[in-house]
């Protein structure tokens, strides 16, 4: 008897439009994600990626490299529909690590098939999977492989050096994913031109014309110059696309997925930044270079007077009590009444 696993699509069960979190590297590491997923309202349909991760190195990596990588994987129950983004070459490599992604309870495993590094692009990974259709699909059958029973879905671009959508879209479509993420740009065009959403609209008429009418048709995310949960909304039903990614609409907002439109307040940048240091010491202190972590202090800690001079001592700390010393006392300073962030 032929046995076929049942494949648990998340997916299909979310409303639409949905947002997705897009997977940052060195960005939306485990605290920040779990800070993301406090702050989320549930009514806000929305999924959580990992960082993009390399198979490669989860299978071959010594111990106390592979212990860093995976890292990237510790999520909270909170956080989910939760996916996991892996890249690489080879599709054995891809097999085991999603055998391993569903070992550790992931809801889903993507394909990072657009990530436009000059590293990543020289050893045939991400957008240069673009350029050889065949390896690509093959990726996808490995994944299916290594996790049988999760839904399979790839990020991706337009094209390589120019729009491939027309043939690109039809390959990938070709091996039936839950979803695929259109970055609404060329490997070439990195993002340094606006993103073109009337390809997102078109990606979606691919998708119509090649598999119909179904409730079990593939997902289509678009990607690009997503400013905030209006604006996604906005270029959802413009588009007609499934779902939404954001990106650097993140960066000290993890108020994205809250659906306030009133802008966060000067003590609510403060606290959230205290919040997601306190999440980085206990998550992440010991495996990941506290430097990262400079890279949300511009993002939190801007818009008021004082901001630039504590931003400027921030940026010369190095380590998490340093700088949550700092905030405190600029809170004590510039917010007396505002004690909480002292406990």
């Amino acid at each position: 008897m032929c046995y076929r696993a049942v494949v648990k699509n998340f997916w299909r069960e979310l409303p639409r439009p949905f947002f997705v979190l897009a997977p940052m590297e060195d960005v939306t590491d485990a605290a920040f994600r779990r800070l993301i997923a406090r702050y989320s309202s549930p009514l806000v349909p929305r999924v959580i990626y990992t960082e993009f991760t390399s198979a490669d190195g989860l299978l071959l990596a010594r111990e106390q490299g592979r212990r860093k990588l995976l890292k990237k994987f510790e999520y909270a129950q909170i956080e989910r529909p939760v996916v996991a983004q892996l890249f690489s070459a080879t599709p054995e490599h891809i097999e085991k690590a999603s055998a391993l992604a569903a070992d550790l309870g992931f809801d889903g495993i993507d394909i990072n098939m657009g990530c436009p590094v000059d590293e990543v692009v020289d050893n045939q990974c991400g957008a240069a999977l673009i350029k050889d259709p065949p390896r690509a699909r093959e990726m996808m059958r490995a994944a299916k492989r290594g996790a049988p029973r999760l839904p399979i879905s790839v990020k991706t671009r337009l094209g390589y050096n120019t729009d491939e959508l027309e043939t690109w879209l039809p390959e990938l479509l070709a091996e039936d994913p839950a979803a695929i993420t259109f970055h609404a740009r060329t490997r070439k065009e990195m993002s340094n031109v606006p993103a073109r959403w009337d390809r997102i609209a078109r990606a979606v008429e691919i998708r119509n014309q090649c598999q119909g009418d179904t409730l079990t048709r593939t997902a289509i995310i678009g990607n690009g110059d997503v400013k905030d949960l209006h604006d996604a909304r906005t270029k959802a039903r413009e588009a007609k696309c499934e779902g939404v990614m954001l990106g650097r609409a993140v960066f000290g907002n993890p108020w994205i997925f809250a659906n306030r439109s009133d802008e966060p307040t000067q003590d609510e940048r403060v606290e959230a930044l205290r919040e997601h240091l306190d999440l980085f010491d206990q998550l992440l202190t010991g495996f990941i270079n506290f430097a990262v972590m400079k890279k949300h202090f511009k993002a939190y800690i801007s818009g008021w007077d004082g901001a630039k001079e504590l931003r400027v001592q921030l940026m010369d700390t190095t380590a998490v009590g340093e700088a949550k010393s700092l905030l405190i006392e600029h809170s004590l300073q510039f917010r007396p009444v505002y004690q909480t962030i002292a406990k």
